[in-house]
């Protein structure tokens, strides 16, 4: 029959577990930046995989692939429909799209947070509480 240390060592596992569990889960991890890479690149006639790193305040630093919100805009900062980009970064120019375009991914800096602002940037990122990266693509 185990001795009374024995379940004070197991009454400290659980303790220390548990500790470990809450503070992982830590409500003051903020978003600092996004990169997208490619930075650059050139669609010819094929989709470009775009993938957005973010840079947080605390541990975990970088995650990459970030899960972020992608979308695309013109040169000018306004809407387009020359190019698609899908949930996972893949952009592709549709037919007979040229030019440069630039490619967006954003995300909360606190996924807690509730957005209130009434502002919407060109990637459909609101224009408060958001990190945004973006990258360029080029349509042949």
């Amino acid at each position: 029959m185990p001795g009374h240390g024995y379940f004070v060592w197991i009454a400290f596992l659980g303790i220390a577990a548990s500790i470990t569990l809450a503070c992982s889960n830590n409500p003051q991890r903020q978003l600092q930046s996004i990169s997208v890479s490619p930075s650059t690149a050139d669609a010819q006639s094929n989709p470009v995989q775009f993938t957005a790193t973010g840079t947080y305040n605390t541990s975990p630093i970088t995650v990459t692939p970030l899960p972020a919100n992608w979308g695309a805009a013109d040169q000018n900062g306004g809407t387009t429909t020359a190019v698609t980009i899908n949930a996972n970064g893949l952009a592709q120019c549709v037919s007979g799209a040229s030019g440069v375009f630039s490619i967006g991914a954003w995300d909360l800096m606190d996924a807690t947070a509730k957005v209130t602002c009434d502002s919407i940037g060109p990637f459909g990122e609101p224009g408060c509480n958001a990190v945004l990266g973006t990258a360029h693509l080029t349509c042949p």
